[in-house]
């Protein structure tokens, strides 16, 4: 496997892992609260429909001429890689709350009780099938982008559609055994890395298509890599010293970084705790958190 296949299925691999840990997160509340025959054919129908969209998309994408294809590509994944990269800084920096599964499980699951009972004469949800069905086809419409972009342009879509399987299916394999939403994965910090590949590989496919000649080839990706992870790291850096990030992370209740496990520590009912219960961040006033109503911390 060459440097640049590996680049792709990595970077593959890593952005559906994200997608589909938020999928699952939408689609475990659901179907926990309203009943799983529903929700589950709400995602089965978002498959279907993402598999027309892959079938009727590829052909049209490997039909382009390749430097007018690299072109659209590269551009495309700069729009999408600048996207993830941007939130991911501001995160980093403390600007941005950073993304809680075991929050966001608790929202949709509370939405879900909240709404209104179906008829039980009838045997589908509305309110299940529409929700997982929308989570699954708007994280699934990006899984499929990802996928045909990076497989179209090394001309390996079968590479890009294994690494994408894998992914999805070692996250949902790992969300059936533990029946809870996939809080302890680093989904904040592979979001980081993610932005950091797609905007390396947009400026390396968008250059080429546009007639540059990157010095060594397909080596030059190993100098865009490090200099676009240096250049979001120096944003950080610089960020986390201006006089609003200290005063959104020093905030009751705000959200602060943490690279180590790409997890954040938040307020919680009663007190401070990290997200994982690896490290915690407290209040200089409040050192020992009290346990939240009805639970405890999970190890």
């Amino acid at each position: 496997m060459s440097g640049a296949q590996l680049g792709l299925a990595l970077s593959v691999f890593l952005a559906c892992a994200v997608e589909a840990v938020e999928a699952l997160t939408i689609v475990l509340a659901v179907g926990v609260t309203r009943g799983w025959r529903s929700a589950l054919y709400g995602v089965g129908v978002a498959l279907v429909v993402l598999a027309a969209l892959a079938a009727a998309l590829g052909p049209a994408l490997t039909a382009l001429p390749l430097g007018v294809l690299r072109v659209i590509i590269g551009g495309l994944l700069l729009v999408f890689g600048l996207q993830w990269l941007r939130k991911a800084v501001l995160r980093a920096a403390g600007l941005k709350a950073l993304h809680d599964e075991t929050a966001a499980f608790a929202r949709e699951r509370a939405a879900a009780e909240t709404a209104v009972a179906g008829d039980a004469s009838r045997r589908i949800d509305g309110y299940a099938f529409t929700v997982a069905f929308k989570g699954s086809l708007l994280e699934g419409l990006e899984v499929v982008f990802i996928v045909l972009t990076f497989g179209a342009n090394q001309h390996d879509v079968g590479l890009a559609a294994a690494a994408a399987a894998i992914a999805v299916l070692l996250v949902v394999a790992t969300g059936v055994a533990v029946r809870a939403p996939l809080a302890r994965v680093p989904e904040n910090a592979m979001k980081f890395a993610v932005g950091v590949m797609l905007v390396s590989f947009g400026m390396f496919w968008g250059g080429e298509g546009a007639g540059a000649h990157w010095p060594g080839g397909d080596a030059a990706l190993l100098a865009l890599i490090p200099g676009t992870l240096l250049l979001a790291l120096g944003c950080v850096a610089a960020l986390r010293r201006r006089p609003q990030a200290q005063a959104v992370t020093s905030r009751p209740g705000s959200v602060r970084p943490g690279w180590r496990s790409g997890i954040s520590s938040s307020a919680t009912t009663g007190g401070w705790r990290s997200a994982w219960c690896w490290r915690s961040v407290s209040p200089p006033s409040s050192r020992a958190p009290a346990a939240a109503p009805g639970g405890s911390c999970r190890s």
